[in-house]
């Protein structure tokens, strides 16, 4: 099911700072927000539990990568904290991601990394030495993933459409990367508009600094919702 929030990305480096950024929205605007790394390795695990606190939504982005064992139990742990979405590297194999979703259990979705969206073609091959194209590497994880018993994948824009021909109409596919038109690309190789990525099939879209570094933030965030939603 298409989620009519997009998810702001809260790449803060404190647990401060993300309090300053969600004090701004009123009490009852509740967020989907995604806690990557640098957040969740500098704060520890109570700021998920803060915004769990405030009504939010969570997408814990830690995209967990080892042995199956190891994998279903820091698994486990993080269904405790009540993340409503987490995510593993699909690259771990079936195995691994099969121990993810018994650990995590059936209630938050569980979604994997097929290529990053910083990833081009070019440094797939040089680097990982994959010497198929970049779409082919991408729909082979998408598959394993599905294979595996997850709910979808992260994704760019422009594979939706062949990510669902090869695996269902109600697989995930949330997209990093989207960008108001205007706005820089910043990292990303692969990006798209709100409105594009409604239209070619998104189910959740992740968008960061043209909110956080807004100097409205609320103002922006609105703005990207409707236009996200302007077709529904």
């Amino acid at each position: 099911m298409r989620e009519s929030r997009p998810i702001v990305a809260l790449d803060f480096p404190s647990f401060e700072a993300v309090k300053e950024f969600l004090d701004r929205f009123p009490q009852e605007e509740k967020l989907y927000v995604k806690i990557g790394m640098e957040l969740y390795y500098g704060a520890g695990p109570e700021i998920v539990s803060y915004v769990k606190s405030l009504g939010h939504s969570v997408f814990l982005d830690l995209k967990l990568h080892d042995i199956p064992n190891t994998v279903k139990s820091a698994m486990a742990v993080l269904a405790k904290l009540g993340v409503d979405m987490t995510n593993v590297h699909a690259a771990g194999g079936v195995e691994m991601m099969k121990a993810a979703r018994e650990g995590l259990g059936k209630g938050p979705k569980l979604i994997a990394v097929t290529q990053l969206t910083s990833t081009s073609e070019e440094q797939m091959r040089d680097f990982q030495n994959i010497q198929t194209s970049l779409e082919e590497s991408v729909l082979h994880y998408a598959q394993k993933t599905q294979e595996a018993g997850l709910d979808g994948v992260v994704c760019s824009a422009h594979e939706v459409a062949k990510i669902k021909a090869v695996t269902s109409e109600d697989f995930i596919c949330l997209t990093p990367g989207i960008r108001p038109a205007g706005s820089s690309v910043g990292d990303q190789k692969r990006v798209m508009t709100p409105a594009d990525a409604y239209r070619i099939g998104s189910d959740y879209i992740v968008v960061g600094r043209p909110i956080t570094q807004a100097e409205e933030p609320v103002a922006a965030y609105q703005a990207i919702k409707a236009e996200w939603n302007a077709q529904a």
